[in-house]
């Protein structure tokens, strides 16, 4: 007996965290599924990972299946959503559908980072178009979140069609187009919608999200009123953000100075493109000292509290042309990304400690966020008519409230998915019905890897504890020749008696050897041993840690 074809959803990442997005859908027999991905993005390392670069979703589940994977859609540019295209494509190799936009970005930043992965060929996909890939028919449909050109996308497939959402809000005033298409969403609502995947970042917050109209008028304000300079920074992906502050500053007579690489990148791909028609051309940073200083806006990178970003630089004024002065104001026209508070607030400190005020969204309304509130997610609901609502996009938090206002609003099936489960979505019963593997790898430097594969846990520990090197050497009569070379990184200098660490763990390592009888001494394995152990017990009895310690024992 065949076997019934199905349509499955698999997420690899962003269903039980916010960033990493990777989708999966898949028709077919479950021994011979046909798939597209939809979105390919990262993640960004916490203190927990120190070194690591990025954090990419783990695709080790496409190895089996990438004969069967027919096209990769990305919604939109931001890093969460096309971050890994780069490093994840070459072993997979199929084709990759994007706006212009996304293109755009994708290649400025393989060429900033001097990439050695070739080219990705993307082929251009924007709202209105429709592509079929395997048993998929997918159609872009435009909707206005706070990016250039970002879409959700209907799959349509022999057993029912799916809206996969991406990120978006509804807007009717946006500073950069488009639309949410309400229009187009009703009557994929008339033809019918099996399944609404739905982003759920803001499902805790009641009401509509605040028009970016709105964010306009409140940033043209502070510049007007402002005495001195006035700085703002955004995330780099927003320009419609950045035409709104450029334009602001050129009706009150301003100069205009960019600060930042992914800025730039991102304003060079929006010109390019035809986004920043009408918008005059920037200042130099060799200019900015010569222009007075109530007639200049620096629009910078850095909300996030980046230690290398250009906010963060000048905060500890460490920039060679550009500088703040005590009157002058920064605002920040961003919301924190969770775990960032910190360092956004060392960046805070160091700019008021400079007498600049710093102007948030909780003085001003200077930022909105690009995602649906409750009501939004309501009326998502009543245009689309889904039979099915499945919570994407959000933290187990997120993912909970998204799942019961969708109960509350009348939709009967709302399944519980998180990363690496197969839900069906057709045939019978909509059931999580397998798990793939799935998790995180990292991107360290030019190297790709998993945790153990890039050492990340011994670095750790390094971190916390350092390290303790020896290298002793023994003659033919097993006596040590010259004295031991010990050397100790990360420990503190002086024991809890005041002498010299690396004295103490130098006697300790001497010690060790001197009371193993020559005899036994043949045995090196157990000299090395008896060393490292014997460095470790000192340490932690004079500081109450234990380093790594690697010994080196040569027989001459």
């Amino acid at each position: 007996m065949a076997k019934q074809d199905e349509l499955v959803f698999l997420p690899l990442g962003g269903v039980g965290e916010i960033g990493m997005n990777l989708a999966l859908y898949g028709y077919g027999p479950p021994d011979h599924r046909q798939w597209i991905m939809v979105d390919c993005g990262v993640t960004f390392p916490g203190p927990d990972l120190p070194g690591v670069d990025l954090v990419l979703p783990d695709i080790r589940y496409l190895a089996s299946e990438r004969k069967s994977l027919k096209a990769i859609f990305i919604t939109h540019a931001h890093e969460d959503h096309y971050g890994a295209l780069a490093d994840l494509w070459p072993g997979l190799n199929v084709p990759v559908y994007a706006s212009a936009f996304t293109a755009g970005l994708l290649e400025a930043k393989r060429n900033f980072e001097k990439s050695a992965i070739g080219e990705i060929p993307v082929t251009l996909f924007t709202a209105g178009d429709t592509v079929n890939a395997g048993p998929f028919s997918v159609e872009g449909v435009a909707v206005n979140h706070s990016i250039p050109e970002p879409m959700s996308l209907v799959i349509r497939t022999p057993l029912g069609n799916v809206i996969h959402t991406g990120d978006w809000k509804i807007d009717h005033e946006p500073s950069l187009g488009p639309l949410t298409d309400e229009t187009r969403f009703r009557q994929l609502g008339d033809e019918g919608v099996l399944a609404l995947m739905c982003d759920s970042t803001n499902a805790l917050r009641d009401g509509v999200s605040p028009s970016e109209k709105d964010v306009s008028a409140s940033l043209r304000k502070i510049i007007e009123n402002a005495e001195g300079r006035v700085a703002v920074t955004t995330f780099s992906s927003n320009v419609g953000r950045i035409r709104t502050v450029a334009e602001a500053a050129e009706a009150e007579g301003r100069e205009v100075l960019l600060l930042g690489s992914s800025l730039k990148r991102v304003v060079d791909v929006s010109r390019d493109i035809g986004l920043m028609e009408g918008i005059k051309p920037f200042i130099s940073e060799e200019e900015y000292g010569y222009v007075p200083r109530d007639k200049v806006v620096v629009i910078l990178t850095g909300s996030q509290g980046e230690p290398r970003a250009a906010l963060a630089k000048l905060s500890r004024d460490e920039m060679r042309n550009v500088a703040l002065a005590s009157g002058d104001i920064v605002v920040f026209s961003s919301r924190a990304i969770p775990g960032n508070e910190k360092a956004i607030q060392d960046i805070k400190n160091g700019l008021i400690e400079q007498g600049v005020h710093v102007i948030t969204d909780n003085e001003a309304l200077v930022h909105v966020s690009g995602h649906p509130r409750r009501n939004e997610l309501q009326k998502m609901y009543e245009l689309t008519r889904p039979k099915i609502v499945v919570p994407v996009h959000g933290e187990a938090t997120h993912l909970t409230a998204h799942k019961e206002l969708a109960e509350q609003s009348g939709i009967s099936i709302v399944p519980r998915v998180r990363n690496g489960d197969i839900l069906r979505l057709a045939p019978g019963p909509v059931e999580v019905i397998d798990e793939a593997p799935h998790g995180r790898i990292y991107k360290d430097g030019s190297l790709i890897g998993d945790f153990d594969e890039m050492g990340i846990g011994e670095r750790k520990k390094l971190s916390y504890v350092g390290h303790v090197a020896v290298n002793v050497v023994i003659d033919s009569r097993y006596d040590i020749v010259g004295d031991p070379d010990l050397v100790a990184i990360g420990l503190p200098v002086y024991d809890d008696e005041g002498d010299e660490m690396e004295d103490t763990l130098y006697d300790a390592a001497v010690g060790a050897i001197e009371s193993i009888p020559r005899a036994r001494r043949k045995d090196l394995d157990l000299l090395q041993e008896s060393v490292r152990r014997a460095i470790r017990a000192t340490a932690n009895q004079t500081w109450g840690k234990k380093p790594v310690v690697t010994v080196f024992v040569t027989k001459v």
